[in-house]
């Protein structure tokens, strides 16, 4: 005796419905999304310290710092712009802004920031400027009370000690050190302070309305216009090798930036954010693989000391957001 099966019937979609959904993309587990996320902050870190050893190779070259600014901005400006191509956006509507003194301070301060940096990986090891970077978060919770107007906890404010402690085990004051100059060290940190006053100034012009790639575009042509201000008059006709790793260390910052964006766009912050310190890892790498930079016990112990003064800071915002 055969059985005959009733078929189940087939829900009415609307014509043209079964296609559609059949061709929807399939969206990736939260997990997956998570680990693409930590590899592209790893990669950002990576590519950040790889562009710097880039510019420490051009240390003997007889380029001025001026000039190798020149370079790297106009391929932050190349890359912004066919970005702009691609979205279908016109130059001249991203420039269109309400708060033009907001972007010349964030310019100002940002091009100050970058030069003290680029000065640091010609005159110090590259884990030690790149730990040094990383004491923004203590600076940011310091401007954060007068400039935002935020509460700071005890707690945070030990965290800002702390990693204090830890940049002064890192440089050192008290040692004789040839290899970390005391002048070169302090500008260093003068211009991770203004990194952080340019934070702050972002978050503000991000308040009012600005759009993302407006503040990125003009403080790309304002540093492009400042840059070719300073090394025109010095200007020296780089080796066909130099202009080459310096148009390499621009692609490789741009990439950094790229990855950052994707790595913070797909994935959680509190994820996400701690891998960034994978960068004084790769630098402290690099360093050691390229020039025989390797870190003593201070540096290790105030890295580490920095380090987790920077994650508590972290932590202790996060809960409060």
């Amino acid at each position: 005796m055969s059985v005959v099966r009733a078929r189940r019937p087939r829900p009415a979609y609307p014509a043209g419905m079964e296609t559609s959904l059949a061709a929807l993309p399939t969206l990736p587990p939260p997990s997956a999304q998570r680990r693409r996320a930590i590899l592209c902050v790893l990669g950002e870190g990576f590519c950040f310290a790889l562009a710097a050893a880039l510019i420490k190779t051009m240390r003997h070259s007889g380029v001025p710092l001026s000039e190798m600014v020149v370079f790297r901005s106009i391929v932050i400006v190349l890359v912004m712009m066919a970005l702009l191509r691609r979205g279908g956006l016109g130059l001249v509507g991203m420039l269109r802004t309400r708060h033009p003194v907001g972007h010349a301070v964030r310019t100002l301060l940002g091009f100050f920031g970058m030069t003290t940096s680029y000065l640091g990986y010609l005159r110090l090891p590259l884990a030690t400027v790149t730990a040094l970077n990383f004491a923004m978060p203590l600076f940011l919770t310091v401007l954060s009370v007068p400039l935002l107007g935020e509460r700071v906890g005890w707690r945070r404010w030990l965290a800002v000690l702390v990693g204090l402690g830890g940049v002064l085990m890192i440089v050192r004051p008290w040692h004789d050190s040839r290899t970390a100059p005391l002048g070169v060290v302090l500008l260093v940190l003068a211009g991770v302070f203004t990194w952080s006053l340019t934070t702050i100034t972002i978050r503000r012009l991000g308040a009012a309305g600005e759009r993302n790639a407006t503040i990125v575009l003009w403080y790309s042509l304002g540093s492009l216009a400042i840059a070719l201000v300073l090394a025109l008059p010095v200007w020296v006709a780089p080796a066909p090798r130099d202009a080459a790793l310096l148009l390499a260390a621009g692609l490789v910052t741009a990439a950094a930036q790229w990855l950052m964006t994707e790595g913070y766009r797909g994935g959680e912050a509190t994820a996400v954010a701690p891998f960034e310190y994978g960068a004084i890892v790769h630098a402290t790498l690099l360093g050691a693989l390229l020039w025989g930079e390797m870190p003593d016990r201070w540096s290790i112990a105030g890295i580490a000391v920095l380090i987790a003064a920077g994650l508590y800071i972290w932590r202790r915002e996060t809960r409060a957001a």
